[in-house]
């Protein structure tokens, strides 16, 4: 059942991120340029497992094409954890990973997210419950580098300990947020550390990737065995098959893009979340501005069709 033995490296692969990588963004990256690994955006453990836990399914959402495909909880209750592992594993997921490096102060209030780094006796009785509850599944983890300075040997070395399939480092501290640039120049530190501790934990680096040559790069000045695009993917369903798209394409998979959230996730989320791509999309060539300022007017996918089709028979 771990998929991570017999994966191909180096590996490129998605991030979650709450409301951005939903099933509708999910499908159109899986169509246009496929990563080597999906994550759902994080979803909270402790909902999944409450009686409003409908709405958050569909935050799981998954199709076949988007295989191999993880999905990413949070939460600081073990026995909230347990439950939930069951579930991923009914809903046939290739694994589960847990968030131990969200900022939000919502998320660190519940013991989980970047509050984890504090806690390494709840880590582990989380870890441990997430492998009980989800069964065979490899269980991973997303972290940053320490919580308010750089805790390298203390805590991913504790990480490394618990002999993990794979491990994603956002390479800041929670402190910094994503107020200053990513340390890639700790990546080989960290790659010599799991050497000696973990040969068979792959290890993914995250952070200011802008492109899939400059992933390419990183992989190849650190020696890390893959790296994860965040906010790069941000209006760009291409980035992982490298190719370079004209404006008119891109504006026919925004308005399909803007389709397929609305029959989705309309009667669950708001048109706004689906207008954050949309200044992504509508970037990069003259008139592209003005576009867009009446692209952020819309409520609903047929008003974005309308304009742009008016737009592209100019």
């Amino acid at each position: 059942m771990n998929f991570w033995k017999n994966i191909k490296k180096p590996l490129f692969v998605l991030a979650p991120m709450a409301n951005v990588t939903d099933v509708a963004f999910r499908r159109i990256i899986a169509k246009y340029g496929k990563p080597d690994v999906m994550w759902t955006e994080f979803v909270s453990a402790d909902g999944l497992i409450s009686p409003g836990r409908e709405v958050l399914l569909r935050d799981l959402d998954y199709v076949n094409e988007e295989r191999p495909i993880i999905a990413q909880l949070f939460t600081g209750h073990r026995d909230k954890m347990l439950e939930a592992g069951k579930l991923v594993k009914k809903l046939e997921f290739d694994g589960l990973d847990i968030n131990m490096g969200c900022p939000d102060r919502s998320v660190e209030k519940q013991g989980g997210g970047a509050a984890m780094i504090k806690d390494k006796k709840n880590t582990l009785a989380v870890l441990e419950s997430a492998r009980a509850g989800a069964i065979d599944l490899p269980v991973s983890i997303k972290t940053r580098i320490g919580y308010s300075k750089n805790q390298i040997e203390e805590w991913i070395g504790f990480l490394l300990e618990q002999k993990l399939p794979a491990l994603t480092i956002h390479l800041r501290t929670r402190k910094e947020m994503s107020d200053v640039p990513a340390h890639w120049e700790l990546m080989a530190e960290i790659v010599k550390m799991r050497d000696r501790i973990s040969p068979e934990t792959l290890i993914i680096g995250n952070g200011d990737v802008t492109s899939l040559e400059d992933a390419k790069n990183k992989i190849k000045e650190t020696g890390c065995d893959g790296v994860m695009i965040g906010r790069g993917i941000f209006g760009n369903p291409w980035f992982f098959s490298g190719k370079i798209v004209s404006p008119e394409e891109r504006l026919n998979v925004l308005v399909e893009h803007t389709k397929l959230f609305e029959k989705l996730l309309g009667d669950v989320k708001n048109f706004a979340i689906m207008k954050k791509h949309f200044k992504a999309y509508v970037s990069g060539w003259d008139g592209a501005k003005e576009l867009r300022i009446k692209l952020m007017e819309t409520t609903n996918s047929q008003e974005v069709d309308e304009i742009i089709k008016m737009y592209l028979s100019k």
